[in-house]
């Protein structure tokens, strides 16, 4: 599969932006805080309709203006899609696929795989637990409709039961009706759980192969899925910590809470692995994630590198060029000539200036 063109109208810095794609390396080099990385966004956008930077849609419209407009046209084992996506400042966002509005999201889903992967996707091992969630929900929803609809339900759910456990604290009275939002609760997030179990097992029946290429076999890489509460026993934890959650009125068990460890030769790499450890495990993980969607929808997803190679040094940059020879890749970078020196075979250049292709 691979992206067309992408047309764009009052988003971010763009007033109007037309732009067609090689099915192959495509690069928009430019200085920074020129628009770049606008194009990236638009595009996970229109696959995902969630922005990578976790923007609201009021925030991603043209300052000014009311409304924005995305095109995107795809091909996809030789068929041609076409994705419109209509962003109002306070209105729920529409989108058509082939010109037909489409009534819930997860109707995208599945139609486009994109991987993102940018600076901030290297600091992931030695980040927060936050990151590395949004990591396996990023991509596991794009694998998975039902993860997104459970995924979705149960953040919803968890707001809920959040806001009574602040009622209960100042009206215990309230404290029955939590049992209907516990059920709810356990039933979306034992799915969640064993969705990600399984993510991470995949994941490590590919990664230990890469890791080995970049460290020329001198290390060995595992990652192990750290559930907050385990899925047979959630319903139980979750009632015995009840008068906990109502004394801090916050939900403190469930997946919203899970994590995964990085460990390299049998030490966690968040506490012990050097700078340069935590940047080769965050690279195998991306490219883990690449094969494993390839594996999975038997097709290539479309890679969007924002300003990555910058990031990297010789030796985990060649790593990474290897995996996009027969991906569709687009590129952002602030200057095209290490690439040529790099001898990748590059079809299409772009310079962006100021939200214009130049």
């Amino acid at each position: 599969m691979y992206v067309e063109s992408l047309a764009l109208k009052n988003f971010r810095n763009y007033k109007e932006l037309d732009i067609n794609f090689s099915k192959n390396i495509n690069i928009l080099y430019g200085d920074n805080a020129q628009g770049k990385t606008n194009i990236l966004e638009a595009i996970y956008l229109a696959a995902t309709t969630k922005s990578h930077r976790n923007s609201k849609d009021k925030d991603i419209i043209s300052f000014g203006q009311e409304e924005s407009h995305i095109r995107l046209l795809l091909k996809k084992r030789d068929v041609g899609h076409r994705i419109d996506m209509h962003l109002r400042k306070n209105q729920t966002k529409g989108v058509a696929i082939d010109s037909i509005p489409i009534r819930r999201s997860t109707e995208l889903f599945g139609l486009i795989n994109i991987i993102m992967f940018s600076p901030e996707d290297l600091s992931v091992v030695k980040n927060g637990p936050g990151e590395r969630r949004r990591f396996m929900d990023m991509e596991i929803c794009q694998l998975s409709r039902i993860y997104y609809s459970n995924l979705l339900k149960y953040n919803k759910v968890l707001d809920q039961r959040n806001n009574l456990l602040k009622q209960i604290y100042f009206n215990p009275s309230n404290k029955d009706t939590l049992d209907v939002w516990d059920d709810q609760l356990v039933e979306a997030g034992i799915s969640i759980i064993n969705e990600r179990k399984n993510f991470i097992e995949m994941i490590n029946n590919i990664i230990n192969d890469i890791h080995k290429g970049i460290t020329s076999e001198k290390e060995k890489i595992e990652i192990k899925y750290e559930p907050n509460v385990e899925a047979e026993s959630f319903k139980e934890v979750i009632s015995n910590k009840r008068q906990m959650d109502i004394k801090n009125t916050v939900t403190m068990t469930g997946p919203h809470r899970d994590d995964f460890g990085i460990f390299i030769n049998g030490n966690d790499v968040r506490v012990y692995g050097s700078q340069g450890q935590q940047r080769t495990a965050a690279l195998s993980l991306k490219l883990a994630e690449i094969e494993l969607v390839k594996k999975i929808i038997n097709d290539n997803p479309i890679l969007l590198l924002d300003d990555v190679m910058s990031e990297l040094d010789s030796k985990r940059r060649d790593a990474l060029l290897e995996q996009i020879k027969d991906i569709q890749t687009i590129i952002t970078c602030t200057g095209y000539d290490d690439f040529i020196r790099q001898r990748v075979e590059v079809d299409k250049i772009y310079k962006i200036s100021e939200g214009r292709i130049i």
